[in-house]
């Protein structure tokens, strides 16, 4: 259950309470908010609008370096990794368990997988589903960035993602790279799930969550679920029906409009997402 916010950036941190700092179509933030709705947890929301740069503000760096979402406050204290987060949430509310005890050195090795796909979802969503070609930062953002607060892997890399999207942009040969990462991924699962309902067996896991988002998005972008990976289609589908779910990662009417117009562009061209992994279906 969301509560309204009275509360803002630059301000003393809230000292009790969970405080969740988010962005509508950031996948990460996706992943808590229905966890969370799933816990029927009281959490009290912070939009920071990622397509206004506010991550990149010196109040947002002050709270997470990194300058990325989603960031708990947890009753005064910061954390700022959205898996771990999950775990943190899982044993503060830990009605329905997302994180069974005999499964989660599984758990945690499967998202560490689904981490390392970030930077190739955002490719694929930045061409397929909003109809970019390159990077919307500056270098003088990105300088800002890189200068504003201090620098561990998880910002470096960051910053090399943005770089290497301002030299090359978003070529055919790029994206096929990331989406052949995401068939082998849903290759793995159509074997899980042969007799079973959820990715782990019969228990809904945090890995549900997690690739629900994932596959939410690709299918926006036009990515073939049903003709490649029918048991994942058939519980990507069981998934959506789930209550919330689907409003926690539904696009924006004006994303639905260029990822639409993207689909168009890219069909008139012979470059759908489809056409890169050699099919002929439309998503």
């Amino acid at each position: 259950m969301q509560i309204a916010s009275e509360w803002s950036l630059g301000q003393k941190l809230p000292a009790s309470g969970l405080h969740l700092f988010h962005f509508g179509m950031s996948s990460c933030s996706q992943k808590l908010r229905i966890a969370l709705r799933l816990k029927g947890a009281p959490w009290t929301g912070h939009s920071i609008d990622l397509s206004a740069h506010e991550n990149y503000g010196p109040d947002f760096l002050a709270l997470n370096p990194r300058g990325m979402v989603p960031v708990l406050v947890l009753d005064g204290a910061v954390h700022i990794e959205s898996n771990d987060i999950l775990a943190l949430l899982d044993e503060r509310f830990p009605d329905p368990c997302l994180f069974p005890a005999g499964r989660r050195t599984e758990i945690a090795a499967l998202l560490a997988e689904e981490d390392a796909l970030h930077h190739d979802l955002r490719r694929l969503s930045f061409r397929f589903v909003h109809g970019r070609s390159a990077t919307t930062k500056s270098p003088e953002l990105m300088r800002a960035y890189r200068d504003g607060s201090a620098t561990d892997d998880k910002k470096a890399a960051e910053i090399a993602f943005y770089e290497r999207l301002a030299e090359t942009g978003l070529d055919d040969a790029t994206c096929r790279a990331s989406a052949e990462k995401f068939r082998a991924a849903f290759d793995r699962f159509e074997m899980r799930l042969a007799g079973h309902p959820f990715l782990l067996g019969e228990t809904l896991t945090v890995i549900d969550i997690a690739w629900f988002v994932y596959a939410y998005r690709l299918t926006a972008g036009g990515y073939p679920l049903k003709e490649l990976h029918p048991r994942v289609q058939g519980w990507f589908e069981a998934r959506r029906a789930m209550p919330g779910w689907e409003k926690e990662v539904a696009l924006p009417p004006v994303v639905v409009e260029r990822a639409t117009a993207a689909r168009k562009r890219d069909a008139a061209e012979g470059s759908t997402l489809a056409a890169l992994l050699g099919s002929t279906a439309d998503g």
